[in-house]
């Protein structure tokens, strides 16, 4: 099974203490802005639906929802927001994607890049490390206790195209990009409920660097820390 590291929020590695759900919720209700620009009805909107249920599951206050939403159409620095994807290496020339979402796109890649280099990274031109991706839906799983050839078996049946384990208890189940809704329905009857649905980008292929993984892992956590990065992608395996 293919996989791939996803720090969009550090989910397997740490709780969120108050300030990370604080940035966490922040970095929601951008996606939120962004997502409800293609319309606020959840139910004719699915990227919307999606972030709307990962801020469900972080409990994120429904006032600051609903305040994201109305932004979409509002006036000022919230209307021009814009989704950026930048490419880089790591430590070990791990390939890395970084998705952001920012008002100030100049800011942002300098505070990036400073980022990078603190780590041994740097940024490259686009289509240096892409190619090495491909955009695939995944929808993320908890086992529950079940076993994990029947939870495999369940998602398989439900559409899935390949599958990946993040640990022992947490699956990540990939789909083709049009098919994501469905299979996170076709598995939402079967029981098995989603904590998160969306795009990821999907290494075609993945490299073992024991010597670089712990600073890799210093500078995915120092990214994500960044206010405008909502995802993290590489073809390390962690």
């Amino acid at each position: 099974m293919s996989g791939h590291s996803h720090f969009a929020t550090i989910k397997h590695k740490k709780g969120l203490a108050d300030e990370q759900r604080s940035r966490a919720f922040s970095k929601l209700a951008r996606e939120i802005t962004v997502a409800a620009k293609a319309g606020a009805d959840p139910t004719a909107n699915a990227s919307l639906r999606a972030v709307l249920d990962k801020a469900k599951g972080l409990n994120m206050p429904s006032d600051s929802v609903e305040r994201a939403i109305k932004k979409a159409t509002g006036q000022g620095n919230e209307g021009q927001l814009q989704e950026i994807l930048l490419e880089a290496y790591g430590p070990g020339s791990v390939a890395i994607l970084i998705s952001g979402i920012t008002d100030n796109k100049n800011r942002t890649l300098g505070e990036i890049r400073l980022i990078l280099s603190k780590f041994g990274g740097k940024m490259v031109e686009g289509g240096a490390v892409q190619w090495l991706f491909e955009q695939k839906g995944e929808i993320a799983v908890s086992r529950n206790n079940q076993n994990k050839d029947e939870l495999e078996l369940i998602c398989i049946e439900a559409g899935a195209q390949d599958l990946y384990w993040e640990d022992e208890d947490n699956l990540s189940v990939y789909t083709t990009p049009s098919d994501t809704e469905k299979v996170r329905a076709a598995l939402s009857q079967k029981g098995v409920a989603a904590e998160s649905s969306g795009l990821s980008w999907i290494p075609k292929e993945r490299v073992l660097l024991p010597a670089a993984r712990e600073t890799t892992e210093k500078l995915f956590e120092a990214l994500n820390d960044q206010d405008d990065v909502q995802g993290i992608y590489s073809n390390i395996i962690l």
